[in-house]
């Protein structure tokens, strides 16, 4: 049985594309023709996967891997710091999500002008920060985590998350539920108070983006602190914003779902191979439930580097640990996997409010302490 995940919003939204299905069932065929049209014109197509995968888009099928990245464009330069490796089962019918850390030490292929654009050992964010050009970087990006766990990945996407924070405007407010007061570090001192309440954009888009408040005791003993507090902000979020969004009508009236479809433009792009379309991928993903996503950390510990603290595979246990998840990842094992290294499977998901725990370090010595970076 899946664990709940507690990864971010934007992994979840491979799974939420399903609901574009919705319009088949619920509108003429003239308009439920037009509402699919526009789905696969609106969401925009991009270069991402390097070394893909075969898939057989005439009968789809898993197991299936793919490729998100979290992107973050400011000015005319686009940075991406967040990536998960999702894993779909042969039958279709289990997620596995895998996070890979920020901080993950790594060798990187091109480590920029500063490096003399050779090949060094840092840290995996800064596989997307060697150029202004995302053609440059995004190749970067996929090339390193290739180079580390020799996945082959059928298909990729990009998400835009503040972008995507805008459909918030269509259902006014959504409701966050921080589990003790925080205060914004972004200038504005904006004060969250513990408990449920409702955020427009703007709030709602502080409140997620903060890491360095979740920083108490019980963060700790939860499992959530820093990025891993932002993550469970950020899954909140996608959940309300669902929410809300078929509350009013939005996912079964196909005239307003275009709306939701407009809003994704520019926020999602996919690469699909030759001859998928997004709607045969959200057709064939339409049974997979979000709520029931099995996710994974990455075994490492934090560790000092020439570079400052990072998450390292540590020899050993973890590099074992490590190698088999890479392997049950590309030869649809995760079941096992799952079952040989639970200590890594995180244990529940979104109910941050919960008394037991979001996330479980794993125990004994070489457990993995916060880093700040």
């Amino acid at each position: 049985m899946a664990v709940k995940s507690g990864a971010p919003w934007w992994a979840h939204l491979m799974m939420y594309a399903g609901g574009v299905t919705m319009v088949v069932a619920g509108a003429t065929a003239g308009i439920a023709q037009y509402a699919l049209h526009t789905a696969n014109n609106t969401i925009e197509q991009e270069d991402i996967i390097n070394n893909r995968g075969e898939m057989d888009v005439e009968n789809i099928e898993g197991p299936l891997n793919i490729l998100v990245l979290g992107i973050d464009k400011q000015g005319d330069s686009t940075r991406s710091d967040t990536m998960i490796m999702v894993h779909i089962n042969k039958e279709l019918t289990e997620v596995s999500m895998v996070s890979l850390p920020r901080d993950l030490y790594v060798e990187i292929p091109d480590c920029g002008p500063d490096w003399g654009n050779n090949t060094c050992m840092q840290k995996l964010n800064h596989a997307a920060s060697i150029s202004d050009d995302w053609d440059v970087t995004r190749a970067n990006v996929v090339d390193t985590i290739y180079n580390l766990t020799g996945v082959e990945f059928h298909i990729g996407a990009t998400v835009d998350f503040n972008g995507f924070m805008d459909l918030v405007d269509l259902v006014g407010e959504i409701e966050l539920c921080p589990w003790h007061e925080i205060t914004s570090i972004h200038g504005d001192n904006r004060v969250f108070p513990e408990g449920c309440n409702y955020y427009n954009k703007e709030e709602a888009l502080d409140l997620i983006r903060q890491r360095y408040p979740w920083d108490e005791p019980e963060d700790y003993e939860r499992g959530l602190w820093g990025d891993y507090g932002r993550q469970a902000m950020q899954q909140q979020a996608i959940k309300a914003l669902i929410k809300e969004l078929k509350a009013d009508g939005y996912a079964s009236d196909p005239t307003r779902l275009n709306d939701v479809l407009e809003g994704l433009e520019g926020k999602l792009t996919l690469d699909l191979p030759e001859g998928l379309s997004a709607i045969d991928l959200a057709l064939n993903l339409r049974d997979l439930n979000p709520e029931d996503i099995t996710s994974i950390r990455v075994p490492a510990t934090s560790q000092e580097t020439e570079v400052g603290s990072s998450e390292v595979i540590a020899e050993g246990e973890q590099q074992i640990a490590a190698d088999a998840l890479w392997a049950a990842l590309q030869n649809d094992t995760m079941t096992e996997w799952i079952a040989q290294y639970p200590e890594w499977v995180k244990q529940t998901g979104g109910d941050t409010t919960a008394e037991e725990p979001a996330g479980e370090e794993p125990a004994g010595e070489g457990a993995s302490e916060p880093t700040t970076d």
